[in-house]
């Protein structure tokens, strides 16, 4: 056999063997840099708030005891005044009390507007009204009271009202045998947390 033959037959082994061992070389370092990619150290930081909302809200009493709701004018509460209200004369003044509070369990005080509206009022009568610290509310109760139309107070604590003492006059020129009417509007807006 010739000896040139199996001498170049060998070394061609030679180069293949060389080539596949570099080539599987490559391969496991490309391996070992592959699973050094995938070990790689991650980490995380996660924060989460929880809210709930307050309470809020308004009632109002005519006599001073029961509160409750009134939300709208056609379920306005109806004002007790004093007697002679339904046969006014000229130079006549009646009262009554109205108390305004927060609602039990309210979160934040109330910003309150008064807003009186003598639209269906009878000619020749006016209204006012003053801050009393009780819901007796007569002339002296009026004479005593703060703030004369003062349009603006503060709730600040649940259920602890802010009573007004409401005032009706008739002038001279008050008419014979008329009705109408005077509505007093109460607008809370939330204010500072209590």
């Amino acid at each position: 056999m010739d000896q040139r033959i199996s001498t170049a037959s060998t070394d061609a082994n030679r180069r293949v063997w060389t080539k596949a061992r570099a080539m599987l070389a490559g391969g496991l370092v490309l391996g070992v840099g592959a699973a050094i990619t995938l070990a790689a150290w991650t980490d995380q930081e996660w924060a989460t708030g929880v809210f709930s909302s307050g309470s809020f809200g308004i009632q109002g009493s005519a006599n001073g005891g029961a509160f409750t709701d009134h939300p709208d004018e056609a379920s306005a509460a109806t004002l007790s005044f004093a007697v002679g209200a339904d046969e006014l004369a000229p130079d006549d003044a009646v009262y009554a009390s109205f108390g305004v509070q927060l609602i039990a369990g309210s979160t934040n005080e109330g910003d309150v507007t008064v807003t009186t509206d003598t639209a269906d009022a009878i000619a020749g009568t006016s209204a006012s009204f003053v801050y009393t610290t009780s819901a007796t509310c007569s002339e002296a109760a009026y004479a005593a009271g703060t703030d004369e139309n003062v349009t603006n107070f503060t709730l600040t604590a649940p259920t602890t009202p802010v009573y007004l003492c409401l005032r009706v006059t008739a002038d001279d020129t008050l008419p014979q045998g008329a009705d109408g009417s005077i509505t007093w509007t109460f607008d809370a807006v939330s204010g500072d947390s209590i």
